[in-house]
């Protein structure tokens, strides 16, 4: 066993160095020289981790989006916390009277306040947007789902119907259905929901092609699991984000439609307040009376523009905040 000779510090030990001495750093370098550099050991630095994530910062728009629709909602929901007047109340003598302390939005051609009447008509138009959502979410989702995943001629049939339907106007094939089921805002809800069915099945179907080719779906597959199975634990589970913008996208599209068709005459019937009833009602006043059209317009359209708001929210990507 060789011995090797005890070198003081600093010096370097290896073949054909000869015990030689490596040349030290100046005290001015070192100090100079950035730490962790390799000159010597370097503190590790310490990270207070608080668990606390950066907010994302608050947009305007989207702020005053979903405050409208609290609004709106509430105003459904309990009428009775922004106004306690009765929205059938006739009070002739104040007929066509413009907005002012005592009536904020003005008064109709009976007298009724207007402003009652409008948010009386919020549980009325949101209750049959909110039918309707459902009815093409549901059905469109499970016509997308099966089409999408078990493909073949069940995606075949399923998208040749599909078709059919888009090819067709949204208004016109909802005035043939709910001409069919008769007028009221029931079927009116009913007939915006079928309208509705083919965007929700397209859209389903686009991310079900997506997930089927996951891994974990396949690895579903291998392990023996039945397509039941992995299209309620697998497939359905991550499909759900696109189809919650839809959701909210549909949402205001159905507001829309369901007032166009009272707008008509073929929804609500009077004297029941609802937005699209009272633009109609106010139409052959617009001369004398503007707000009798105005309001329930800018109702409409800021439940509309809202929703459109929440849904693109709801669709961007997180990451890009």
């Amino acid at each position: 066993m060789r011995l090797l000779p005890d070198f003081p510090p600093g010096v370097v030990t290896g073949p054909g160095t000869d015990g030689a001495r490596a040349p030290e750093t100046p005290p001015a370098e070192r100090a100079a020289s950035p730490k962790g550099s390799g000159d010597g050991p370097s503190k590790p630095r310490l990270r207070l981790r608080t668990g606390i994530r950066r907010l994302p910062a608050v947009r305007p728009g989207l702020a005053l989006a979903v405050l409208w629709l609290l609004a709106a909602i509430t105003a459904a929901l309990a009428p009775e916390l922004f106004t306690s007047r009765d929205p059938l109340a006739v009070d002739t003598p104040d007929r066509l009277l413009g907005p002012s302390a005592e009536h904020l939005l003005g008064t109709d051609q009976l007298g009724r306040d207007l402003f009652t009447r409008l948010v009386h008509g919020a549980g009325v138009s949101l209750l049959s947007a909110l039918i309707a959502t459902l009815i093409g979410l549901t059905a469109g989702s499970l016509l997308g789902l099966l089409a999408g995943f078990l493909r073949g001629s069940t995606d075949m049939v399923i998208m040749r119907l599909v078709d059919m339907l888009l090819s067709i106007p949204g208004l016109l094939l909802s005035l043939v259905l709910i001409v069919a089921l008769g007028p009221g805002t029931r079927n009116a809800a009913i007939a915006v929901g079928l309208t509705s069915i083919a965007v929700c099945a397209r859209i389903m179907r686009a991310e079900v092609l997506k997930v089927r080719e996951s891994l974990y779906v396949e690895a579903a597959h291998s392990g023996g699991a039945r397509w039941p199975r992995v299209l309620a634990r697998h497939v359905l589970p991550n499909t759900l984000g696109p189809v919650w913008a839809l959701a909210a996208l549909e949402f205001g599209t159905a507001i829309l439609a369901v007032s166009a068709l009272s707008f008509l005459g073929y929804g609500v019937q009077p004297p029941t307040p609802e937005w699209g009833a009272l633009v109609s009602e106010g139409r052959d006043s617009l001369r004398v009376a503007w707000w009798l059209t105005t309001f329930p317009g800018l109702a409409v359209a800021a439940t509309v523009v809202a929703s459109n708001r929440v849904a693109r929210a709801l669709d961007s990507d997180p990451r890009a905040a």
